[in-house]
């Protein structure tokens, strides 16, 4: 569901609004396109895929146990899965990964 906030003309109160399909349609569509861009791309060589596997981290980095004496008071879930582009970057990952294995015969840690 697609919503924004807009300021009412007569109080200083918020209403919320659905975001207008002409304005929703074309970020969907651009966020298809670079996902498109992510898995169109060819990994055929070992820098590229060094440089992949280094860049793009294994495990999301922001989840954390904030823990006081031994005893867990929060847990911050990780925040990888709000990020549109978190499934083709993983993909992306481990087709470097693969590249590494298989053709250069490596194995990055």
């Amino acid at each position: 569901m697609n919503v924004m906030f807009r300021r009412s003309k007569t109080s200083s109160r918020f209403k919320i609004t659905r975001l207008p399909l002409m304005i929703a349609k074309p970020v969907k569509k651009g966020l298809t396109i670079i996902r498109h861009w992510f898995d169109a791309i060819e990994i055929r060589d070992r820098k590229l895929a060094r440089f992949l596997c280094k860049v793009i981290p294994v495990q999301c980095p922001f989840e954390r146990d904030i823990q006081f004496f031994g005893r867990t008071l929060a847990h911050i879930p990780p925040l990888c899965k709000l990020n549109p582009f978190y499934d083709q970057l993983a993909y992306l990952r481990f087709r470097a990964l693969c590249y590494l294995v298989e053709q250069c015969g490596e194995s990055y840690q």
